[in-house]
C-alpha cells in the first residue's frame, strides 16, 4: 500500500466510476484500473464489485475507506511539518544568557519570534556566562548566545546588539547613594559583592583592573553568582557592587542606587553569537527577527569592534 494507491481507491470509491475517477485524478483509466488491481492483490481482497453497469464497494473496500483518509491525512501533516521545518516556520533555538544583564533583551527578542514564528520553540538557558556559552555553541548544545568578550573566538559569528556602560550600585542610604558620579577610588575602604571569579568573567576583570589602576584591591566580602543575588545584598546593605548599566535595568530596584563612574572605561557590548557553519532554517528566522527587535547601535553599524 502506498499513498497514490489509496488516493486511487478514495476516487473510485467516492465516484463509483472508474472513468469519472480517472478524470478527477488527470490520468487515464487503464492505469487507474492497474493500481486499484495491484491494491487489492496487495492487501488479498477485492475492493469493488464491477459489473458492466456499475461499481460498487464490497464489506473490505467500505472497511478500508477510514483507515486510508487516516494513512493520507497523516502524510499531509507529515509533508507540512517537514516543509515548514525546512522554511523555518517550526524548530527549536536555544539560548542562553548570562542573567539580568541580557533579560530586556531576551524579552524582546523573543516577543518579536513569537509575533513572526509562532512555531519556533526559543528555548532558555540563564546564567550561562560567556565562556561556557560560547563553549556550548560551538559544541552545539546552544544554538544562540548573548554574550560580552575581549577576544573574538574562531568559527564564531556574531552581531552587537546593545551598548552597555560600567556603573556603581550602592545601597540606597549610602553616603555615595546622593551623588551623580563617584571615582572608583573613593571605595577603597568599602566592601563589594561580586559575581565569581573565572575565564571569560568581563565584569569582574574590568572591577579589578579598575580599583587596581586606582591604587588598592578592593575588599570582596561575598561571591554571589548572579546578579539578582548580588543586588539583593547591595540592598541588604553588604556592600558595593561594580556592574553594567543592563544588570541594574534587569532587576527590580527597590534599597539600592546606579551611581555612574567617573573612570572613562571601554564600554561593553552585548552581541549575539553563533556558529558561521549553522545550517538550521530555525536559526536563520530567529537571526532574522532579532535584526527588528535587537538592532545594532546606529553608530557601531559597519564598524569592526573586536
Amino acid at each position: 500500500m502506498d499513498p497514490h494507491q489509496l488516493t486511487a481507491f478514495l476516487a473510485v470509491a467516492e465516484e463509483m466510476h472508474f472513468g469519472r475517477a480517472a478524470e478527477r485524478l488527470h490520468m487515464a483509466q487503464p492505469p487507474l484500473t492497474r493500481t486499484i488491481k495491484r491494491l487489492e492483490r496487495d492487501l488479498g481482497v477485492e475492493l469493488f464489485i464491477r459489473t458492466t453497469r456499475s461499481v460498487r464497494l464490497t464489506m473490505a473496500g467500505q472497511a478500508l475507506i477510514g483507515p486510508a483518509n487516516d494513512v493520507l491525512e497523516s502524510c499531509r501533516v507529515a509533508r507540512n511539518a517537514v516543509r515548514a521545518a525546512g522554511e523555518g516556520q517550526t524548530g527549536l533555538v536555544r539560548l542562553g544568557f548570562a542573567g539580568p544583564s541580557s533579560h530586556l533583551l531576551v524579552v524582546d527578542l523573543s516577543r518579536q519570534v513569537r509575533r513572526r514564528r509562532p512555531g519556533i520553540e526559543l528555548r532558555l538557558r540563564s546564567t550561562t556566562y560567556a565562556n561556557d556559552a560560547l563553549r556550548s555553541v560551538i559544541d552545539e548544545e546552544l544554538d544562540l548566545a548573548i554574550v560580552r568578550w575581549r577576544v573574538r573566538p574562531p568559527d564564531i559569528a556574531q552581531r552587537i546588539v546593545a551598548e552597555e556602560r560600567y556603573v556603581l550600585v550602592v545601597p540606597e542610604e549610602h553616603r555615595l547613594a546622593d551623588r551623580e558620579v563617584v571615582s572608583i577610588a573613593e571605595c577603597r575602604d568599602e566592601p563589594f559583592v561580586a559575581l565569581p571569579a573565572g575565564p571569560g568573567s568581563t565584569v569582574r576583570e574590568t572591577f579589578l583592573r579598575t580599583a587596581y589602576e586606582a591604587g588598592f584591591s578592593p575588599d570582596i566580602v561575598q561571591v554571589a553568582s548572579d546578579s539578582w543575588t548580588l543586588m539583593a545584598l547591595v540592598g541588604a546593605g553588604v556592600g558595593l557592587t561594580f556592574t553594567l548599566d543592563t544588570a541594574v535595568a534587569g532587576v527590580p530596584g527597590e534599597g539600592i542606587r546606579l551611581v555612574r563612574l567617573a573612570e572613562e572605561l571601554p564600554a561593553s557590548y552585548a552581541r549575539l553569537a553563533w556558529r558561521r557553519d549553522t545550517e538550521s532554517p530555525a536559526l536563520r528566522e530567529v537571526l532574522a527577527a532579532s535584526e527588528e527587535a535587537l538592532p545594532t547601535p546606529e553608530h557601531l553599524v559597519g564598524v569592526d569592534v573586536p
